[in-house]
This record gives structure tokens, sequence and C-alpha cells, in this order.
């Protein structure tokens, strides 16, 4: 006989609403969803929202077979997006998830477990993995991400992968829909600044199939990405974890500004100046390179390679994106792409 006091007692479990915004993304989308109708846990108490920019192909038809609830938003960011699923769900435990995200078949029990009280636990998530069958960029690109191991405090949570409890999201306003990306990293922020805790736990699996698959798709992605990392990284709470990948970008920027300004110098004292303006470019990705080598092991040198071309571009994206602007088309491109050459 089931113990009535155990947390798999249906009648006690909670109502939880996925938010999931979606652009010309059915294939991927449709994994995603079934992802979510797999995992263990009453149906009946699964909500899902799913809030359609404009799509041209089937994502609309395929949330609706789903079983989801479609909201059409064809002019809105995908903070604004996310901010209207959420309005529109009825639970009070939001779950953030984007349509190129495949769920594992315990993630719902795990977020619902990790959230507890309410009062203490704003948010709970995970970083995402490659595709098992991905390319040797997406599987640089995942050490490049690492993954935590276990159940732990942390400073952010990605949007794509994310359960709230309303009243913490209510609170802090929802996600400030002028931003165009890192819309969670600020979230978190606001979130923290009002006591709340986050916490990141891998049982909370989940694959990324939009992970970049090729060092173009990378680049794109990055450039997208960067010009929000450095504003929102500065907006208080600022941790001193944040403060690398805040200035990685702007001591390459500088590096990079001065080695071209003493490439227009004729002489020996150009090269040299050239020389130490190249040198934060190469030293800052070699030492990033040389992390992301050590959490695999043995290490092989096609891995090593791979590891050095993905930091670097990755650094380069992140050090152009701050005076180049890149809006929402770029990343779209590089989704694409990624998804072509997966």
């Amino acid at each position: 006989m089931q113990d009535p006091g155990d947390d798999r007692n249906e009648s006690r479990l909670p109502d939880i609403s996925f938010v999931m915004p979606v652009r010309d993304d059915a294939a991927r989308l449709k994994k995603c969803l079934e992802s979510i109708r797999a995992n263990d846990y009453p149906p009946e108490r699964v909500e899902i929202v799913v809030v359609d920019n404009g799509s041209h192909d089937d994502s609309a038809a395929v949330a609706k077979r789903a079983g989801a609830r479609v909201i059409d938003a064809p002019h809105e960011g995908v903070s604004e997006m996310r901010n209207i699923g959420a309005a529109a769900a009825r639970a009070q435990i939001l779950v953030f998830v984007d349509a190129d995200h495949v769920l594992g078949a315990g993630w719902i029990r795990a977020a619902i477990e990790d959230l507890g009280d309410q009062t203490l636990v704003a948010a709970v998530g995970a970083l995402c993995r490659a595709p098992d069958d991905g390319t040797w960029v997406q599987r640089a690109y995942d050490r490049l991400r690492g993954h935590q191991v276990g159940r732990q405090r942390v400073d952010w949570l990605g949007a794509g992968n994310m359960a709230v409890g309303r009243r913490a999201f209510e609170r802090v306003g929802g996600f400030d829909r002028s931003l165009e990306t890192c819309e969670d990293v600020d979230l978190c922020k606001r979130l923290r600044a009002e006591g709340f805790t986050l916490i990141g736990d891998d049982r909370l699996v989940n694959i990324h199939l939009g992970d970049p698959a090729t060092l173009g798709a990378l680049f794109r992605g990055e450039l997208w990405r960067g010009r929000g990392n450095v504003a929102v990284s500065f907006r208080p709470p600022v941790t001193f974890r944040e403060l690398p990948s805040v200035m990685a970008p702007i001591i390459q920027l500088f590096g990079l500004a001065l080695a071209a300004l003493a490439f227009l110098m004729a002489g020996t004292n150009g090269l040299v100046i050239v020389s130490l303006g190249l040198l934060p470019s190469a030293v800052v990705p070699a030492l990033r390179a040389a992390r992301m080598s050590g959490r695999i092991a043995p290490s092989s040198a096609r891995e090593i390679a791979g590891n050095a071309a993905v930091a670097f571009v990755y650094d380069l994206a992140r050090a152009v994106a701050i005076v180049a602007f890149a809006g929402h088309g770029v990343r779209r491109r590089g989704r694409h792409a990624a998804a072509a050459d997966a």
C-alpha cells in the first residue's frame, strides 16, 4: 500500500505550467513536447503554454496536437513572450523551457522537490547538455559550458531550463522586456537581490538540440548573446564569479584595438606593440581551452585542438559584440545553421 505521505501521492502533487516561446522550430518543438509528456508526472497536472512568435512553419499545429495552449505573439521579443506565457499560465510553478530542449524523464519531480519552500528557493534548473550525436563543435562547446555535480546553490540559471515559483517571479516583475538576450541573467540577479536562493541540480537533465554545430554558428550566437552579457552583468548584485566573463571580452577588445592601431605603425616598434596587443587575444582563450581540456581525461590532440578553436571563436565573438550590434535575426541564422549542420 502506498504511503499517503509519500510525495508521489498524485493527490498532493502541485500543478505545473510550462511556458515555451517558439518561432519556426516545429521539428525540435515536437521532441521537446514529447519529452515533457513522457515525464513521470500526472499529465492532468501539467499545463503547456506555447507562445508563437509568428511562425511560418507547423509550430502552432504541432503544439496544439500535443495538447498545448497556443498564444500568438508575432511582434514580441523573447523576454515579453515569456512574460505573456507566464501571465496566461494557471499554475503556481512556472517552467521556462525553450523549444529546442529535450527534458529527462524525471525532470518535473526533481524540480518540484528542489523548489520545496518557495519562500526561500525561487528557481531551480541545470546547465544543459549537448546532443549525444553532436558535432565536434557541440562536444567542445559542452566542455566549455561545463556541468555542475549534484545539487548546490548557484548565481544563475538559464531561461531555457528553469522552474520558478510564481510569487517570486511576479515579485521581481518577471523578465525585463527591454532585453533581447541575457534576460535570464537579469532575472536571477533580481531574485537574488530579493534574498531568494537559486538551486542547480544535475538531476534536471536537459539536452540542448540548439547548441551551435559549426564555428560559424557559434560566432553568430555569441555575437548576439555577448552584447547583452556585458550590459546585464554590471547590474547589481555583481559577484566575484561573474567578473571573468565580463572582463575577458573587454580585455580582448582592448588588445585587438591596440594591435590594429599598432599595425598601422611602421617599423619594429609597431610589430612589438602588435604582438603585445594580440597577447590577451591568445592568452584568454588559451586559459579557457586549458580548463575545457581538464574536464576530459585523457585529452586527445584532436580534442585539445577543438577546445582551442571553440574557445578562440567564443572569446572573439564576445569581444566583437561589445562594439557590433547583433540582433535576433543574427541569432536565428546561427540557430538555423546549427540545425542544418547537426
